[in-house]
């Protein structure tokens, strides 16, 4: 079974710094093991372009060989992790690459969303409505915000993973959330209620 996460360094996020990277490791987490020439059916893109950015997931150690699926020159591969945590002191050490990598996710988030928007209407009637776009506007201290993330993340931890590795029980379907927590701080200077 894949290790459950990866909580890169300021070395190892430069190899996941680019946006085809993360739809490729998604794709795998999501969809399990694949080839260069799956992969780039399945995002739009050439295999010269997955085999490349698969080469450079692996360097860094967010991807390994299947060797149980690969046979002659087809290669297969898959996550080595089931999930990628980003401390929040890298960006201090990375600002750069932590930037690349957060506005990646921001866009794979985007492309989600708007991939189950896409297949929303059709979605039988118990099921969308088990569905959100919703926001909260909050007004929080900074131990708050801090108690609402570890909350969230304690209450998820109550929940099986999709994991394509495992065979999933009756009845479920892959059910994604996608958390943002982002706090808007005021300038110094400004009134209360301005940016």
């Amino acid at each position: 079974m894949t290790p459950r996460e990866i909580r890169p360094d300021a070395t190892s996020l430069r190899g996941l710094a680019h946006p085809l990277r993360v739809r490729i490791l998604n794709v795998l987490r999501e969809q399990g093991p694949a080839t260069a020439t799956l992969l780039a059916e399945r995002l739009g893109q050439s295999t010269g372009a997955t085999s490349y950015h698969l080469r450079q997931l692996a360097q860094y150690g967010f991807v390994v060989d299947d060797p149980q699926r690969s046979a002659g020159r087809e290669r297969w591969w898959r996550a080595a992790h089931r999930n990628t945590v980003l401390d929040s002191d890298l960006g201090e050490q990375a600002s750069a690459d932590t930037e690349a990598y957060l506005r990646a996710v921001a866009a794979a988030y985007a492309e989600r969303v708007d991939r189950w928007l896409g297949e929303w209407a059709a979605l039988p009637r118990e099921w969308a409505a088990t569905g959100t776009l919703s926001n909260w506007r909050l007004r929080l201290t900074r131990a708050e915000a801090a108690e609402l993330h570890e909350r969230l993340f304690a209450l998820l931890d109550d929940y099986r993973r999709d994991d394509p590795e495992v065979p999933a029980p009756p009845g479920t379907e892959s059910v994604v959330l996608q958390a943002q927590i982002l706090p808007f701080l005021r300038r110094p200077g400004t009134a209360e209620g301005e940016r």
